[in-house]
């Protein structure tokens, strides 16, 4: 498990030097946009985290996404915080297709951690499509590590309102 570990936090690490984008509708190719593409939604996965979520595509197949979320209580604290990196395999003007990679931290509890297996790595496929010219929604399926020695394959989904 610290191989399996180690491998994909390495992984995480050399692809973010890479970059990506999406694409709008307006441009005559998938390969017209040139500049960073920006994004804020929401997210919910077990491998990237629950809550707010701002994307970012860089001028070539990479896109990184940060997600943080937060609900507190009187008496307990719950949250999230991750990372994920997606590498565009397919990219049209309306949908994309990648593989990607995720890391996230979940807490529960009112002093101590009460979530079994906080500490998630994940590793899978998925897909955007727009919804509107600037609306799009992200579907993937993630194989993921939970730090308790779990394998799941499991869903994830979000929605990001992009900046161009």
């Amino acid at each position: 498990m610290k191989k399996l570990f180690l491998s994909l936090s390495i992984l995480l690490i050399c692809v973010s030097i890479s970059n990506s984008q999406v694409t709008t509708t307006g441009l005559s190719n998938a390969e017209g946009l040139k500049t960073t593409v920006y994004g804020l939604g929401l997210s919910a996965g077990w491998a990237s985290g629950i809550g707010v979520s701002f994307r970012a595509h860089l001028p070539s197949n990479s896109s990184l996404q940060g997600v943080f979320g937060i609900i507190k209580t009187s008496d307990k604290l719950a949250m999230s915080v991750g990372g994920e990196y997606q590498y565009d395999l397919v990219r049209s003007n309306t949908t994309r297709f990648f593989v990607g990679s995720a890391m996230s931290y979940f807490y529960n509890g009112n002093g101590s951690n009460e979530v079994s297996g906080p500490f998630r790595v994940g590793a899978g496929v998925g897909g955007e499509f727009q919804i509107q010219q600037s609306l799009h929604v992200t579907v993937e399926g993630m194989f993921v590590f939970f730090s308790d020695g779990r394998v799941i394959p499991l869903p994830q989904i979000a929605a990001h309102y992009y900046f161009f």
